[in-house]
């Protein structure tokens, strides 16, 4: 009547694992790459449209990778499964 298969302990389901794995948000993976000193690197803003009132000496050092800021830094490197 009734019988499931039961693990050696009784228990009809295995036990639970500490937490799931975290994914890498794929987005982020794509944006965002991580120094080796643990600083998070990123496209520049303001350098896809409305290019024509910026001085070429601008728009050159927006084409560089640049430091995020270290407000955002935390929430990009969480997402990119890097801690804190």
């Amino acid at each position: 009547m009734g019988g499931g298969a039961r693990a050696p302990d009784g228990l009809r389901y295995p036990a639970p694992s500490a937490m799931p794995k975290m994914k890498t948000h794929s987005g982020a993976k794509k944006r965002f790459k991580l120094t080796a000193k643990g600083k998070v690197r990123g496209r520049h803003a303001y350098s896809s449209h409305i290019l024509e009132k910026k001085s070429p000496k601008r728009k050159r050092a927006f084409r560089k990778p640049r430091e995020i800021s270290p407000h955002d830094t935390p929430r990009i490197k969480k997402m990119l499964g890097a801690g804190k």
